[in-house]
């Protein structure tokens, strides 16, 4: 199917999930099939039209659509494939997280996906991919084994670790639209698990003390904390809930497990939530998804935390949160846990270069009035050189486009192997887009 600008389906269509992105193409093709991929490829290299790739519309800076280029959509491509007697899962391009984690997850199997019900696996994966599984896991780009990949000339590639295994290696971590339209990803499943705690820890109006404490304590927490549990914590300046800090997690163990692994984050305070609730990994991810809008409109980014921060430093993250502009319905700076067997797993094995970090810092301001986008974009953007000493590099899925250095700050030292690789699979750069190798 293809729409176009004349298309009754062309304003729906065009539409990302970060509603502050306003792009128009050209044309929107979706594809059914790697055949359709191919075909609309090549027309469009023909015709000398830009192209993009959009799977799952979650781009943080919109590049998988833009304005006047021409939108190769593969979210039609949705098959999955388990096979249980080898251990397999093989999904589609336009695969999205729910949908996969509905597939195995009710036969017992965790999988280290993504959060939001909507994102597309293809984009997830081949930023690396974090997730509440990945410290016991690895990221998600760890449990893939083959990919199958249209190449700029209409050819389908299947990279894995014997055949093509420089680009197979590229696009764990480095493969969101550089190389080619990916069609179908293969990941070995790991062991059923099929029961886990999930982790809800909240803390509403707090002062500055007990969040430096909490902070603290979560840092301390992380040097031992098992490898069968992650979780993420949000310091947040919300309208509606006003300054607190919220943690979600996944401990693959009992209730009780949870609960003691926990217990340095417990402090005394009047507005405390905890919820333990120890049920199947699908009803799990299933809450966790549901907890997700269906749209947003906002500015974020994302680097990698890899020092223990002392008093003076907290308290600099606390003032950028506390200093929500006016009108922001919601910022906050998260702290998504790192380590475990993301650490564990070897650096030559992907082209995720900052995969030691102890964290990944996220940072963002939510609006819902367009007129408040400007002011909202510029706070962040203000505070970003505050988050940009306290930490090292950018994470790619945590994309931002005001970056000086983007490929140095994405890729660090892998930045030159994956533009030889780039070069090798697309010579003439026709897969360009803002921020593309």
């Amino acid at each position: 199917m293809i729409v176009t600008k004349e298309d009754h389906l062309y304003e729906e269509s065009r539409r990302a999930w970060n509603r502050a992105l306003q792009m128009y193409p050209l044309q929107i093709i979706y594809c059914k099939n790697k055949e359709e991929v191919s075909r609309a490829l090549l027309w469009a290299k023909e015709h000398g039209y830009p192209i993009r790739i959009r799977s799952g519309r979650h781009h943080y800076e919109g590049y998988s659509t833009g304005n006047d280029v021409v939108v190769i959509d593969v979210s039609q491509m949705n098959g999955i494939q388990v096979d249980e007697e080898n251990e397999l899962v093989t999904v589609e391009g336009g695969v999205r997280n729910r949908a996969l984690y509905e597939a195995v997850c009710q036969l017992g199997y965790p999988f280290p996906g993504g959060g939001c019900p909507t994102v597309g696996v293809a984009g997830l994966v081949l930023g690396g991919g974090w997730g509440y599984s990945a410290r016991m896991l690895g990221l998600s780009c760890d449990s893939l084994i083959e990919v199958e990949m249209i190449d700029v000339d209409g050819n389908c590639i299947k990279a894995n670790a014997m055949t093509h295994p420089e680009l197979f290696w590229a696009l764990k971590g480095a493969g969101g639209g550089n190389f080619g339209i990916v069609v179908s990803m293969t990941f070995k499943l790991p062991k059923k698990n099929p029961t886990a705690t999930l982790i809800q820890l909240e803390y509403k109006h707090m002062n500055t003390e007990a969040r430096l404490e909490l902070v603290k304590a979560w840092q301390t927490l992380f040097e031992t904390l098992p490898h069968h549990t992650n979780m993420k914590m949000a310091l947040y300046n919300s309208k509606e809930k006003g300054i607190g800090i919220a943690i979600t997690g996944v401990c693959y163990g009992s209730q009780q497990e949870a609960f003691e692994t926990i217990k340095p984050l417990i402090m005394p305070a009047k507005e405390m939530l905890l919820k333990l609730n120890e049920c199947s990994v699908l009803e799990i991810n299933r809450i966790i998804q549901d907890s997700h809008p269906d749209y947003e409109k906002y500015k974020s980014t994302g680097r990698f935390v890899y020092k223990t921060y002392n008093e003076e430093q907290i308290q600099s993250l606390l003032e950028i949160v506390d200093s929500k502009p006016e009108a922001s319905d919601y910022t906050a700076i998260t702290f998504y846990g790192l380590g475990g067997q993301i650490q564990a797993t070897s650096k030559r094995k992907s082209a995720v270069f900052y995969r030691d970090a102890r964290f990944i810092l996220g940072f963002q301001s939510v609006w819902e009035d367009d007129r408040a986008k400007a002011e909202n974009c510029t706070w962040l953007l203000e505070h970003f050189p505050i988050i940009e000493a306290l930490t090292e590099g950018s994470f790619i899925n945590f994309p931002l486009a005001e970056l000086t250095d983007y490929k140095k700050a994405y890729y660090g030292d892998y930045k030159e192997p994956l533009e030889n690789i780039k070069a090798q699979y697309d010579p003439e750069n026709r897969l360009h887009f803002p921020q593309g190798l």
